[in-house]
């Protein structure tokens, strides 16, 4: 199994990601990998990602911009 990375801006259009991804053997791989950078992504462009695994959906678009805090 891949696990790979789509990076689109909010529009859907899709983007190059500003640090290159390697194929991931599993999805936690994959997720922890995001986690580490996606600050970087969204600096470079990136403002949605999707998660697939072996070319199939499994999840997105999840925004890489962190919610607004609510106020009381």
């Amino acid at each position: 199994m891949a696990w790979t990375w789509r990076f689109e801006k909010a529009d859907g259009t899709e983007v190059s990601p500003a640090v290159e991804p390697e194929e991931f053997t599993t999805q936690g791989d994959a997720e922890s990998w995001l986690g580490e950078i996606w600050k970087e992504l969204v600096q470079g462009g990136a403002d949605q990602v999707l998660l697939f695994d072996d070319g199939t959906k499994i999840y997105g678009p999840m925004s890489l911009h962190a919610e607004e805090e609510q106020q009381p």
